[in-house]
């Protein structure tokens, strides 16, 4: 698997001054972290899931969660728990008769209600388990994130799997400020002890907003609604850090209108300028929007190359390789680590290319 691929050879040539690599969900933990991109939300009753994936119906889909939680009503849960174990044992199927390859599959995680819920669902899947990337978990706090997490490394040992998990930060606990920072360092000791399953953490800005009835319209990104400005901030702070540090995806974007394209453009920059990566999607038109934006710059890449091959040998201020700002080598030898292993995963674009020219490409090609 790897971004852009619905791109001809010459198409990618164009774009690109590096390609992007390909990658599986077996690679390091480290790298994987990174290529989530766009994570889009599908509802667990949703009865094509196997098809849309075996088709490609979602052009540039990489990581897909099957929400068992907030997306299908109460009455729904058996349903979808037995809609998801169909669709993904189809899946299986299909690699087992090499109609299709392990790589064409996008990273598969399943959003769970409760640690009960993992298990279940792994006893069904039977050798399909094989399909998965892990689990998601809701509403994560100190209390019930230990049991989540324990059910995992349970699992994982069980099976010989080394199935992932993402928590998602989004109760009232973490929400409000009286205690908020007693929850975020209690989650990140409980993290920190299961380091090697954590493959990112997710922000529920939903979740937030619902606990002061609001909700932010087109023209508003989640940074300016201060609360969860100030609690984002806060999180970021908490396991964002270089020393030990957890990949943070972005919230989710609500609005899936192509009018509101400048909306999700401008948040996606705010994501990034803050140094989240990755942002949870609701809607295929999302997809590309997200990944494009991720591509590395052949600025930042050259400033980033240029840091970590003096950072042996000279620590000091080096000119940049277009003579428009300096670069100290070890202020900014964290920065140069990320910029690479994006660009590991998103390529780099040739210098006279801009993330809205691989955004015409893609909508010629489906007109």
């Amino acid at each position: 698997m790897n971004y852009f691929s619905y791109l001809s050879l010459e198409e990618k040539r164009k774009f690109f001054y590096k390609e992007p690599l390909s990658f599986s969900k077996d690679i390091e933990k480290g790298q994987l972290a990174y290529a989530l991109g766009a994570t889009l939300y599908t509802p667990g009753t949703k009865e094509t899931i196997a098809e849309d994936i075996i088709r490609k119906k979602h052009i540039g889909a990489t990581s897909i969660i099957l929400c068992l939680e907030d997306s299908i009503s109460d009455e729904e849960v058996k349903l979808a728990e037995q809609n998801i174990v169909v669709q993904i044992q189809q899946i299986a199927n299909l690699v087992s008769a090499n109609i299709l390859h392990q790589t064409d599959i996008p990273l598969l995680f399943i959003r769970v209600r409760n640690p009960n819920q993992m298990k279940v669902i792994v006893t069904e899947l039977g050798s399909a388990i094989h399909c998965l990337c892990g689990f998601v978990f809701p509403k994560f706090t100190p209390i019930n994130g230990r049991l989540y997490i324990n059910q995992l490394k349970y699992i994982n040992e069980l099976y010989s799997l080394s199935l992932y998990g993402m928590p998602i930060l989004e109760s009232p606990e973490i929400m409000h400020k009286e205690t908020r920072l007693e929850s975020l360092l209690q989650i990140k000791d409980l993290l920190d002890s299961y380091y090697d399953f954590i493959l990112n953490i997710r922000i529920g800005a939903t979740d937030f907003s619902s606990i002061f009835g609001i909700r932010r319209n087109k023209y508003t990104p989640i940074y300016d609604i201060t609360v969860i400005r100030d609690c984002i901030s806060d999180i970021i702070n908490i396991f964002s850090r270089a020393t030990n540090q957890y990949i943070i995806s972005g919230c989710v974007w609500e609005y899936f209108s192509n009018d509101y394209e400048d909306g999700l453009i401008h948040e996606v920059s705010l994501d990034q300028a803050n140094g989240l990566i990755g942002k949870t999607v609701i809607h295929p038109s999302h997809i590309n929007i997200v990944q494009a934006m991720h591509i590395v710059t052949l600025e930042d890449y050259l400033d980033a190359k240029s840091i970590l091959q003096n950072a042996d040998t000279y620590n000091g201020v080096l000119k940049s390789s277009f003579a428009n700002k300096m670069n100290e080598v070890k202020p900014h030898y964290n920065w140069a680590h990320k910029v690479i292993l994006k660009s590991n995963i998103y390529g780099v674009l040739h210098e006279n290319k801009k993330f809205t020219d691989l955004l015409i490409t893609n909508a010629k090609q489906h007109v």
